[in-house]
């Protein structure tokens, strides 16, 4: 005590000027002792690699899906157990997607955000854009960014995830040497970093600004939903633009970006010359340069097709693999021309120029939105002794293309097949389509099948009686006036999840949805109005179609009065395909109508789904998916089911696993937040779950 009071005397006899230099010193030193300690921390952590990671949204630059995790197994995954839940609090009631667009309500929320692993925290979007850090093995939140977004141009606010680069110009422990990737549902990319959450430039530009060139044009009619490719410090994306609303959509062109700079490297447009049909190449420059119409700011063309899915790159062959949809409006296409080149594809760019270096067409002149959407996902394996480095395209239409990604040629026979004619007038079907020997249809299940079903005998009449009066011939079947089934849907088949890809056992995992909607055309001057009478139950969505001679009603669920779907059970399905063979190894029912209708029919097999599987190399496959509200787990090489998990609402993000070290546990993480379309309700839950300890 006689001590501290000593200490205190002389401090109080000094100057007081000797007071503030010595505060001075002391602060000094104290902020440099601190610095010297934060920088060893953070060089700590940017040189810490999780012993099996999860760093980009579709595991690699080609997607599969694919962890080496192997801690759980096919012998433990029962005993998994919840070990963390984050909620972010961003979610929204509101309507479901038919109630929520007619204006009178808003839509609830939808998630479908798919985490990456950086060091040793996931970073991931919530429905709203905003951008978490979260701790990896507690759930605990490092940090939050909320971009200045107008959610109220948004009907349906979404965001499939982020990904991540590096900048090698800077030291470990400098801030943006680690740089979250994220884009915008307002058409901007924007770069944090990745410990603090401080915003990154790109050179001189603080953010990508990918509404440059593209003109005027409403919002909600652009998007960035979906995280970019990005390879060494290229960044190449596509963009989403809303369906069936105009053919004078911005465009949907693909561009890639110096990261280093900001600076535009080329710009590829979906079109090909008229007069040559020949495609048209890649453009390098400025998004405002002197090609731009000035007094429009638009350089490229309206209404072409888009990519709004899923890039993959190959470093090694020099070439990014984009995945098109087809050109707006979806059901009517008499006014397309040349924009139908390169619709409904997977398209190879060169990396370095953006030039078409092949393209393989899925569905020729689409009128059935049977987008191209997934990541086209890259494999290598052996077909008759042959090395192949392979390509996997899930489709909508419910095949898989197998194709050489070096030539785009498929390893399997391909056939053109007729298919059902006469479109509206003004429009036309193409007189074949292309189906795959190999694999079989993923939407044609085995044996005999009534093409409708009821829950009750009264249920499935009325089903049939509505069936009576479309027009059915496959799923190839035109949009007519009087109404017809289009089975699959516009979800598909498989839609935006895709396939994963276990190298060990070769084998391609997918889920697929079985399910129709109704398409109806309207001549354009009976749109005003009632217009003709309905030709199914339930709520429709009608969309204008503007710039076409028609527009439409859509259905988008092929139900009976109950609510229950008039095509048989199972209405979602889990199959495993032999990569070498083209063989489907077995296929097997996915969910079931628990949480889909009530108590006692929880007993019926297969549930509407939309999401994608995740597989490890202890031999299991993680998926969500479903509308019943559980995490599941199955075994790769059978396809039986090993585990399910309860979630408090349904899971359509993908799932993902890691393990930060040797020694930690293995954790399978799942964003739980519902999807309007599906019928699921909203929620914010990102959940963990892990064996005990």
């Amino acid at each position: 005590m006689m001590t501290a009071f000593s200490g205190y005397q002389r401090i109080a006899n000094e100057h007081p000027s000797d007071l503030r230099a010595r505060a001075r010193d002391d602060l000094r030193a104290k902020l440099t002792l601190f610095t010297l300690l934060a920088t060893l921390l953070i060089a700590s952590r940017a040189l810490t690699a999780p012993y099996e990671g999860w760093s980009l949204p579709g595991a690699n630059e080609g997607g599969g899906h694919f962890s080496h995790a192997a801690q759980i197994t096919p012998d433990n995954v029962t005993d998994l157990e919840v070990a963390w839940t984050h909620r972010s609090g961003d979610f929204r009631k509101g309507e479901n997607f038919i109630d929520g667009l007619s204006g009178e309500a808003p839509l609830q929320s939808s998630w479908q955000a798919t985490p990456v692993l950086i060091e040793d925290h996931l970073y991931l979007c919530t429905p709203f854009n905003r951008i978490l850090a979260i701790h990896a093995e507690t759930g605990a939140e490092r940090w939050s960014y909320a971009p200045d977004i107008d959610l109220e141009s948004f009907p349906m606010p979404r965001c499939r995830g982020v990904t991540q680069w590096t900048d090698k110009r800077l030291p470990p422990t400098e801030p943006c040497h680690r740089v979250v990737i994220a884009p915008l549902m307002d058409a901007r990319v924007v770069g944090l970093d990745a410990i603090t959450g401080q915003t990154c430039s790109f050179g001189d530009a603080v953010e990508l600004d990918l509404s440059k060139g593209l003109g005027p044009y409403e919002a909600g009619f652009y998007m960035l939903n979906t995280p970019p490719a990005i390879t060494d410090n290229t960044l190449i994306t596509g963009g989403s633009v809303a369906d069936n609303i105009t053919t004078a959509v911005p465009s949907g062109v693909v561009r890639a970006y110096d990261l280093n700079t900001g600076a535009l490297l080329w710009a590829w447009e979906p079109v090909v010359a008229v007069e040559a049909s020949t495609p048209v190449a890649a453009e390098s420059g400025s998004d405002s340069s002197p090609t731009t119409n000035s007094a429009s700011g638009q350089r490229y063309q309206q209404g072409t097709t888009n990519s709004w899915s899923y890039l993959s790159v190959d470093p090694e062959l020099g070439l990014v693999y984009v995945p098109t949809g087809n050109t707006s409006p979806d059901y009517y296409g008499g006014h397309r021309g040349n924009l139908d080149y390169y619709s409904s594809s997977v398209v190879a760019l060169s990396i370095a120029t953006g030039e078409v270096v092949w393209h393989f067409q899925t569905v020729h002149h689409d009128i059935w939105d049977f987008d191209v959407p997934s990541q086209p996902t890259l494999f290598e394996t052996q077909i008759d002794g042959r090395e192949v480095k392979g390509l996997a395209q899930t489709t909508k239409q419910g095949y898989v293309f197998l194709l050489d990604r070096e030539t785009g040629e498929p390893l399997f026979p391909v056939e053109e097949i007729p298919v059902p004619q006469g479109a509206v007038p003004g429009d036309y079907t193409a007189s074949t389509q292309p189906i795959p020997s190999k694999p079989r249809s993923l939407l044609d299940l085995p044996g005999e099948r009534d093409p409708i079903w009821g829950l009750l005998p009264w249920d499935k009449w009325a089903c049939r009686g509505t069936l009576t009066n479309l027009r059915y011939e496959g799923p190839f079947t035109p949009p007519a006036l009087e109404g017809a089934l289009h089975m699959p849907s516009a979800f598909g088949g498989q839609n935006w999840g895709g396939p994963a890809i276990d190298p060990v056992r070769q084998k391609l995992v997918v889920n697929t949805l079985h399910m129709g909607t109704v398409v109806q055309l309207i001549p354009r001057d009976q749109c005003e109005g009632e217009g003709p009478k309905p030709v199914a139950d339930g709520p429709f969505l009608l969309e204008p179609s503007e710039g076409t001679p028609y527009c439409n009603r859509r259905w988008l669920g092929f139900v009976s009065p109950m609510g229950v779907p008039c095509t048989p059970p199972p209405w979602g399905t889990l199959a495993g395909i032999d990569l070498q063979t083209g063989n489907v190894d077995w296929q097997v029912p996915l969910g079931t109508t628990r949480d889909m209708a009530p108590w006692p029919f929880w007993y019926i097999q297969g549930s509407p789904n939309l999401g994608g599987p995740v597989s490890t190399a202890s031999g299991l496959t993680f998926i969500g998916a479903t509308t019943d509200h559980f995490l599941r787990a199955f075994d790769t090489n059978t396809g039986k089911e090993l585990w399910k998990g309860r979630l408090p609402t349904s899971g359509h993000g993908l799932p993902i696993t890691y393990q930060l070290t040797e020694t930690g546990k293995q954790y399978v993480v799942i964003a739980a937040g519902g999807h309007a379309a599906m019928g699921t309700p909203p929620g914010d839950y990102l959940i963990a779950f892990a064996l005990p300890e």
